[in-house]
């Protein structure tokens, strides 16, 4: 009976997000974002983004380590973490400006939580919540090549505004 109830919720939020995904290719305007997700200009709420290949799990990053890279500040959570991210910045940044992937994938944006995560393709993905990532990870291929699509022309705030 569990598992009825389960697979029911899967099918609605499914339709939901195919209902939305359809109301996007309508047409919709979207405000433009900043091209990076900073609050008070520190990138992923502060988490080092190394942890999430290193260590297996997000992991809360230190201003003791931490790193400006284009405008925006990465922490870290040990002076070798900071390191690597300085040797390759792109290996470890999250995907889509560290917004939401399952938003991205249906031409949305959304914020995100560290702790919903998942490495693809050697590529760090961040998701909004448990619903969204759980959405996202039916099929992460295709949302993957929605989403880089989509983040290609979503609209961005110019660099200096």
């Amino acid at each position: 009976m569990l598992r009825f109830y389960r697979l029911a919720l899967v099918s609605t939020f499914l339709i939901v997000a195919v209902l939305a995904g359809l109301r996007d290719s309508a047409g919709s305007s979207q405000p433009p974002v900043a091209p990076v997700n900073a609050t008070d200009g520190v990138g992923l709420k502060g988490y080092d983004p190394v942890a999430y290949f290193t260590g297996g799990q997000p992991t809360k990053g230190s201003s003791q380590y931490n790193f400006q890279w284009k405008g925006v500040m990465y922490q870290f959570a040990s002076a070798e973490n900071l390191q690597r991210f300085k040797a390759d910045p792109e290996k470890y940044l999250p995907q889509y400006g560290g917004y939401c992937a399952y938003a991205m994938s249906i031409n949305r944006i959304a914020d995100i939580s560290p702790s919903e995560w998942t490495i693809f393709g050697g590529k760090l993905y961040l998701n909004n919540n448990f619903i969204s990532q759980s959405l996202w990870s039916l099929n992460k291929s295709d949302r993957v090549q929605a989403g880089d699509r989509n983040w290609t022309v979503f609209p961005k705030v110019a660099e200096g505004r």
